[in-house]
C-alpha cells in the first residue's frame, strides 16, 4: 500500500520482504545496508496482539527462544554476540507519535519499548546495529482488525515522513553544535 502512495518526492523508497527467518535476517539485512546506504531503514511487522500502530523505541540482543519458519532459533539466543543488551532508535518516537496523532488520521498511533523477542525484534535490533540507530520498527495489526490496508498504508506514509523529518532537525542541531 504504501508503494502506491509513495513519499514526497526527495525519497528513494525501497520495499522488501523480509521472511520470518533469523539467518536470513543475519544476511539480508547488512546487505540490504550496504546496498542502498540510506538515511534511514523503517522496519514494518504484523503483530496479531497490535490494536494500534505501535512505534518500537528499541531493539533487544538477548531471548530469543522461538522457532522461526525454518524451525531454526540462534543457539546464542541473540542476534550479535557481545553487542550490547539494547539499542535505542536515534529517532525520538514520542515526538513521531505526537506529531502523527495530530494530524487526525484514523489509525491510533502508540509507542512501545519491546518489539517481543521474536523476528520483529530480532530484525530491528540487527539493523539499529548495522546503522548505529539509525532504524525505526512499526507493527501494525492485522489488516482489517481494525484498519484497512489504505489506513495502515496512509498511516505508516505520515509516519516515516515525520521520522525523516525529525531525523533531517536533528542532524541539523548535531551539525550546528559541531561548527560551534
Amino acid at each position: 500500500e504504501l508503494e502506491k502512495l509513495g513519499l514526497r518526492d526527495d525519497v528513494d523508497l525501497h520495499v522488501y520482504e523480509v521472511p520470518v527467518e533469523y539467518q536470513t535476517v543475519q544476511r539480508l539485512i547488512p546487505a540490504l545496508w550496504k546496498k542502498h546506504s540510506p538515511q534511514l531503514v523503517v522496519h514494518v511487522g504484523v503483530s496479531g496482539m497490535a490494536t494500534t500502530v505501535t512505534l518500537e523505541k528499541c531493539g533487544h540482543n538477548v531471548g530469543y527462544k522461538g522457532l522461526d519458519n525454518c524451525s531454526f532459533c540462534p543457539g546464542s539466543q541473540c542476534c550479535v554476540e557481545g553487542g550490547p543488551e539494547c539499542i535505542d532508535s536515534v529517532i525520538d518516537m514520542d515526538t513521531v507519535c505526537k506529531r502523527v496523532s495530530a494530524l487526525g488520521l484514523d489509525v491510533t498511533v502508540t509507542i512501545s519499548k519491546d518489539a517481543g523477542r521474536y523476528l520483529c525484534d530480532f530484525t530491528y535490533y540487527t539493523s539499529l546495529y548495522q546503522s548505529r540507530g539509525r532504524s525505526a520498527f512499526v507493527h501494525v495489526p492485522p489488516l482489517g482488525k481494525p484498519y484497512t490496508a489504505e489506513q495502515l498504508g496512509r498511516a505508516l506514509q505520515a509516519i516515516i515522513e515525520e521520522m525523516l523529518d525529525v531525523l533531517e532537525h536533528s542532524e541539523d542541531k548535531i551539525n550546528c553544535q559541531h561548527e560551534h
